[in-house]
């Protein structure tokens, strides 16, 4: 079960500029790659479904309420990125916006929902477009509620 202190001894992504942009990120408390040209990043910790030890990665995200959103979207691939595979097996979350750390409860995002908060996350980065069309599935939305 992934919490908000696993953000500091998770592994990082194996995408090379990802895990360089996490670690930017953390070292700075959060006020350095937040935000980068009017796109907000956030940082998710998730429980290794096969490991039982802490990953994370960074990913861009939008609001839904009190809920941050973000996209399974491995930028068009035919499977879904390991973080949601990780999440689906446990869907508790640490997660770092900017200086702020906590727990989250994943889930992804019903189909009613995904009409109403794929257009937004669209509008926050257009490449979820055509990261949509490169694939024949529907690229998961997610929804990471706080709890606490």
């Amino acid at each position: 079960m992934a919490v908000a202190d696993d953000l500091d001894r998770a592994s990082d992504s194996t995408w090379d500029w990802v895990a360089e942009q996490t670690r930017t990120y953390l070292a700075s408390g959060g006020t350095e790659g937040h935000e980068s040209n009017g796109v907000y990043t956030l940082i998710l910790a998730t429980t290794g479904r096969r490991s039982g030890e802490p990953r994370r990665t960074c990913l861009i995200y939008g609001t839904s309420g009190d809920d941050f959103v973000v996209v399974a979207s491995k930028a068009g691939a035919d499977e879904d990125p390991d973080w949601l595979t990780n999440l689906r097996a446990d869907p508790s979350a640490g997660v770092q916006v900017g200086p702020r750390r906590f727990t989250a409860r994943a889930r992804v995002a019903s189909p009613a929902e995904r009409e109403t908060l794929w257009p937004r996350m669209v509008e926050i980065f257009p490449l979820y477009d055509e990261y949509a069309r490169k694939t024949d599935r529907v690229i998961p939305v997610v929804v990471l509620t706080p709890q606490d």
